[in-house]
């Protein structure tokens, strides 16, 4: 079924009219309700008690009630620079970017740490309320010294950990994940279960006249101190941990610059209200029999704290705390594991740990070895320390990782004076000087508490500096040799059109068809010419190449000169041209890059080569793949689409060649959008007509230049290519198929691109929040 062709608005640029960008849906509410999900967390469920034999009663509140405020500082320092940098990656971008080069390896060292870290508590307190759930099945455990003067309950719940762990280990290995739908689920029904909790509890306090008691004279406020007070402070840190995820959110925010700094500010504050009041109603609404203060008790319960809390002051308590522990730890398991083993595949796959990290299983398409190592790094974390040593020393890495971004936020004072901050931290440097102080403090008076977690952070750190001059070092030494040979800039544009050219005959194709999408956007051509140095030649030795790339480069300035477009050109020397076109790009802040695909490549391991794999994996800006057939200009352009940002950018780039088509030659090419329906039987027009509206509605494509057309088939490709027929060019978006996904662009695109006898253009949007991942894991050069 189709519509005719809507008339084209009001001329204006095309950068306006079809603005590249991800879809922005998430409000505020949408963000911070993210943000409370990431912190509220298994550490409130399983360290309250451990935190209340530290602090005393209203020492456990002020634990609380100070991290709030700790973290609130640290907070200011993320909402200047998300506000300023609103995609840039989070935190360790920043750091990357604003420090050192080793402070960035270090970012990534530490991540990997600290989250595994982390996974092993979410693992122990697993074990825990799982063996709670089995005695309350009738299945009790020894509580007797059994082996390595550990009791049976003690030998259980690490028992239980380590299996819990090889299962998540087993999920991800396979490549399943928890979806969003189930995510949110679990977020919801543990804030519901900490709101019955202290319903109960205040209810609870109602009856009992003397419940101030309990937190003023049973023996006092502070018993152990301003002392006790920090130590649960460091200990219940990792509880705050999480806000961050918002600024990784920053790309599909609405109105992120005013919206993230709010989130991050409300997050925490919602955050605090929930950690404050069940806090409270801890302390002041529990009966007990055993004669000791409430705190004391919950001290003496440990991880059980809670239990034992609402089984005292809620029908049904102890099940529904039990459940609800059960639900954090595990969503929070599979989340952690996934995110260290991710965090060291990529520094694995970037040369920063070896690279037994970074490879793929050939089926599942998982990072396998860097899940299973990551995995024993949690299992052994979690069998051979107690529960207090582990979570001291996921506090003290992640107070180790907001450090550094304090740290960036002063040097990218001094780095960046310029650049535009929307919100702006006051008293800087002093405030991060006294965050970083606090945090430093918090960090080291946890050693009081567990010396272990220290040495054991010690030694990583100090493994760190190992690993980093075996591999992180010699990587930055092989980088420096990217040397730029010769620029020449005409006229800089704000929008940018990178050509990397090999060959004089794949110069004159692609700078024909970028300086359509340059013209369009009032831009520039920018010609970059990679000349690969050899191991056994110096770079300096390399610029005798340098009359190799010139001939290349006037080919694009000659097409340049044909359209009236400015043409920037580079010569480069590297010892890795994809890793020296990916700088180039992010260097020079290029829009969309165009490479050149003969339709085959001459190894088995590469989909398209290595070089355009490498760049398609995480591209630096927004990417176009062509294979030609033609060379020249299309009349009938055929989109087909799906849904998702990458079918969007189909259907945009689509319409700016045609608009520039329109500015060279006046001719007015069709842009037709297809959406194909799969199954046995066509469905009826009235389906059609509803599909074809919901397309227009989920791309955002309403009142566009564009026909949209719903089609029928059996097999999607074979629709594609019959479809096609009488059209002169194909634009498809990758299709969704993973990070990790070997095929790149997704299997359809490219049988299509190599079934199809016209000329295919397979385009990837830019996603800013993996490709901030991989810049501060490999970021090749400090601004």
């Amino acid at each position: 079924m189709e519509t005719p062709a809507q008339p084209a608005p009001e001329v204006q640029p095309i950068s306006e009219r079809f603005k590249v960008s991800l879809s922005r849906s998430l409000g505020l509410f949408d963000v911070t309700m993210i943000g409370v999900g990431a912190m509220i967390g298994a550490g409130i469920f399983g360290l309250t008690g451990i935190a209340a034999g530290e602090a005393g009663p209203l020492g456990l509140m002020l634990a609380f009630l100070f991290n709030g405020i700790v973290t609130s500082l640290t907070g200011l320092s993320y909402a200047e620079l998300a506000s300023a940098r609103p995609a840039a990656g989070g935190g360790y971008t920043w750091a990357k970017e604003a420090l050192a080069r080793v402070y960035g390896f270090y970012a990534g060292w530490i991540s990997w740490f600290s989250h595994s870290v982390a996974c092993s508590l979410y693992a122990v307190l697993f074990g825990t309320f799982f063996l709670e759930l089995l005695e309350m099945a009738g299945l009790p455990v020894s509580k007797g010294v059994v082996l390595w003067g550990l009791t049976g309950e003690q030998l259980a719940v690490k028992l239980i950990a380590a299996l819990a762990v090889l299962a998540f280990i087993f999920i991800n290995v396979r490549g399943s994940s928890e979806t969003g739908l189930v995510g949110n689920i679990i977020t919801g029904f543990k804030m519901l279960v900490l709101a019955l909790l202290v319903g109960f509890g205040l209810k609870a306090m109602l009856n009992l006249p003397n419940w101030a008691d309990n937190f003023l004279h049973d023996p006092s406020p502070l018993p152990h101190g301003l002392s006790g007070v920090f130590l649960a402070m460091g200990l219940t840190f990792v509880a705050f941990e999480g806000y961050e995820v918002i600024v990784q959110s920053a790309e599909e925010v609405k109105n992120p610059i005013r919206n993230i700094p709010r989130a991050i500010f409300l997050s925490i504050g919602i955050v605090v209200v929930f950690y404050l009041t069940v806090a409270f109603v801890a302390v002041g609404a529990v009966v007990q029999q055993t004669g000791l203060p409430n705190w004391m008790y919950l001290g003496q319960n440990g991880e059980r704290a809670m239990i034992e809390t609402a089984r005292a002051i809620m029908p049904y308590g102890a099940l529904i705390m039990t459940l609800g522990g059960l639900a954090s730890t595990t969503s929070a398991l599979n989340a952690t594991i996934f995110s260290s083993s991710r965090v060291s595949f990529a520094m694995g796959r970037d040369g920063d740990l070896p690279a037994l990290f970074g490879r793929i299983h050939s089926r599942n398409k998982t990072p396998h070895w860097a899940i299973w190592l990551s995995g024993l790094l949690i299992i052994s974390m979690a069998v051979l320390l107690p529960i207090e040593d582990v979570a001291s020393g996921a506090s003290i890495t992640f107070l180790l990782l907001f450090l550094l971004v304090n740290a960036a936020l002063i040097r990218m004072r001094t780095t960046h004076p310029n650049l535009e901050r929307p919100f702006r931290v006051p008293l800087v440097p002093w405030l991060q000087y006294l965050t970083i102080a606090i945090q430093l403090g918090l960090a080291v008076h946890l050693a009081t508490l567990s010396p272990i977690a220290w040495v054991v952070t010690l030694v990583w750190l100090a493994l760190g500096i190992y690993v980093y001059s075996r591999h992180g070092a010699a990587e930055e030494a092989a980088k420096e040799e990217d040397t730029i040979l010769l620029e020449e800039t005409i006229a800089s544009r704000e929008y940018s059109v990178l050509l990397p050219v090999a060959n004089e005959a794949m110069a004159r194709l692609l700078a024909r068809l970028g300086a359509l999408f340059a013209h369009a956007n009032h831009g520039e051509l920018f010609a970059l010419h990679v000349l690969r140095v050899p191991p056994q030649l110096g770079v300096t030795n390399g610029r005798a190449l340098l009359r190799q790339g010139r001939p290349i480069l006037e080919e694009v300035i000659t097409v340049g000169r044909q359209f009236d477009v400015p043409v920037r050109t580079m010569l480069r020397l590297g010892r890795e041209i994809g890793d020296s076109i990916i700088s180039a790009a992010r260097e020079r802040d290029a829009n969309l890059m165009l490479l050149g695909w003969p339709g085959y490549t001459h190894s088995h391991q590469h989909a398209f080569g290595s070089i355009i794999d490498l760049i398609s994996k995480n591209p630096p800006c927004d990417l176009a793949v062509v294979r030609f057939r033609r060379g020249d200009w299309p009349r009938r352009i055929l989109v087909p689409v799906s849904y998702g940002p990458n079918a969007r950018l189909a259907v945009e780039l689509a319409l700016v060649q045609a608009e520039g088509i329109r500015l060279n030659d006046g001719g007015h090419p069709q842009v037709v959008a297809l959406n194909l329906l799969t199954g046995d039987s066509p469905p009826d027009a009235a389906a059609l007509e509803a599909r074809r509206q919901e397309v227009i509605e989920r791309l955002d494509i309403e009142g566009w230049p564009v026909e949209v057309r719903v089609a029928h088939c059996r097999d999607v490709v074979q629709g594609i290519l019959r479809e096609a027929e009488g059209f002169d060019q194909i634009i498809i978006g990758a299709s969704e198929e993973g990070l990790l996904e070997q095929s790149l662009f997704g299997s359809i695109p490219q049988r299509v691109a190599e079934e199809a006898l016209v000329t295919v253009i397979m385009v990837k949007r830019h996603d800013m929040v993996k490709f901030g991942l991989r810049r501060w894991l490999m970021g090749r050069r400090r601004k």
